[in-house]
């Protein structure tokens, strides 16, 4: 199992090299080590599974693809690499179909494994890092910081949550702020109270200081 470890890492290493999207490689290894700290608190789940779908989560996102489709092959392409048997590939694959808000599509999720990589995922979208994140993947897409005249959208197909007119400000209310009351599990729970607080605290700065009160 090392070996296969060390395997994917590599081809998820060359995969994301270069993303300036916070989506790289240094994010994967973040949601591997969020789904560790709640896989050793909850005692339950296969590790395997858990660290395989934590470190190819991101690999058929459609954002990161040409579309969707693509990177499901993509992802397919490499499990059948590496000859897993048909059932563990089921599993993993289950586990990243779920991870992605999407809009904020809310997934019934069939498995332990499933909630903790989810939850790892989300992790890294809260706190500093969640802040970090947020504006260079806004960046990335051309949106403003902030602009003040566009309103919060409420709920929205994909093709909106992808391309309509937003901010990284807005994305807070959109997504980030949330995460928090849509974990699955117990320890992911606590560990989002105290970043969640954080962004909270940014934001009440950010307004000072954009509206020159602070």
């Amino acid at each position: 199992m090392n070996e296969l470890i060390k395997i994917t890492e590599e081809f998820v290493k060359n995969q994301l090299k270069g993303d300036s999207s916070g989506h790289d490689w240094h994010h994967i290894d973040r949601v591997r080590k969020n789904a560790q700290l709640i896989w050793r608190k909850e005692q339950q789940g296969d590790w395997f599974i858990i660290e395989m779908a934590a470190l190819l989560h991101d690999i058929p996102d459609d954002k990161l693809n040409e579309s969707e489709a693509a990177g499901w092959e993509k992802l397919d392409s490499f499990l059948q690499s590496i000859e897993l048997d048909r059932d563990t590939a089921s599993k993993i694959k289950s586990c990243i179909s779920t991870v992605s808000f999407k809009g904020g599509r809310q997934l019934e999720l069939n498995s332990i494994e499933a909630e903790i990589v989810q939850d790892a995922d989300r992790l890294d979208a809260l706190g500093a890092i969640g802040i970090a994140r947020t504006f260079a993947f806004g960046g990335k897409k051309g949106h403003p910081i902030y602009e003040p005249n566009f309103s919060i959208r409420g709920e929205m197909t994909l093709e909106e949550y992808r391309n309509g007119n937003s901010s990284s400000v807005h994305h807070f209310y959109e997504k980030l702020l949330m995460l928090k009351d849509r974990m699955n599990t117990a320890h992911a729970k606590q560990l989002a109270e105290e970043r969640h607080r954080f962004m909270e605290v940014f934001l009440e700065q950010f307004y000072s200081e954009w509206n020159g009160t602070a």
